[in-house]
C-alpha cells in the first residue's frame, strides 16, 4: 500500500480558457496545461510573499526537472477551471501536485506534479536545501501545515 503523502499547504486558482489556448475542435491543446500550472505556481508564491522575483534577488533559481501529466478529460474554450495546487515537498526541493477541475461540475480534467530544484543564479550548481529566506517565507505562510 502507497503511504499518503504528507501535504504542507494546498492553494486554489481559477481560469477561464481563451480562445488562443484551444485547438480547430476548441479543446485545450496540451502542451497549454504547463502554463497553468505556471500561473497557479506564480499565485502560490505571491501568496508566500517570496516571489520568483525575490529568489533571483537573493541570487537562486528553480528550475523544473521533472514534469508528470495526465490528461483525463480535456479543457475547452470559455470553460471555467480550477487549478489546486498541493505542496507535497519544499525543503529539499520543490514538488507540487496538481488538480485541475471543471469549476461548475468538480469533474476532474488534469492531474500532474512538478519537481523544481535550488540553483546557484551564478555557478548553476544545484544546493541540497532551500534557501532560508525560502523556508522563513513558505513555513510563515497561512496554510502551512508543519509535519507533526
Amino acid at each position: 500500500m502507497k503511504a499518503k503523502k504528507h501535504v504542507y499547504c494546498q492553494h486554489q486558482s481559477d481560469y477561464e480558457i481563451p480562445f488562443f489556448d484551444v485547438d480547430s475542435a476548441h479543446i485545450m491543446w496540451h502542451g497549454h496545461y504547463i502554463k497553468y500550472f505556471e500561473m497557479a505556481r506564480c499565485a502560490l508564491l505571491e501568496d508566500i510573499g517570496y516571489t520568483y522575483d525575490d529568489i533571483r534577488a537573493d541570487g537562486y533559481g528553480w528550475p523544473i526537472v521533472q514534469l508528470n501529466v495526465k490528461y483525463v478529460r480535456p479543457a475547452l474554450f470559455r470553460q471555467k477551471i480550477r487549478v489546486t495546487l498541493s505542496v507535497v515537498e519544499y525543503d529539499t526541493c520543490l514538488r507540487i501536485d496538481y488538480v485541475i477541475t471543471d469549476l461548475a461540475t468538480g469533474k476532474k480534467l488534469t492531474v500532474a506534479s512538478t519537481t523544481q530544484v535550488v540553483v546557484d543564479a551564478q555557478t548553476g550548481e544545484m544546493q541540497l536545501e532551500a534557501t532560508e529566506n525560502w523556508r522563513k517565507a513558505f513555513e510563515a505562510y497561512k496554510g502551512f501545515q508543519p509535519l507533526a
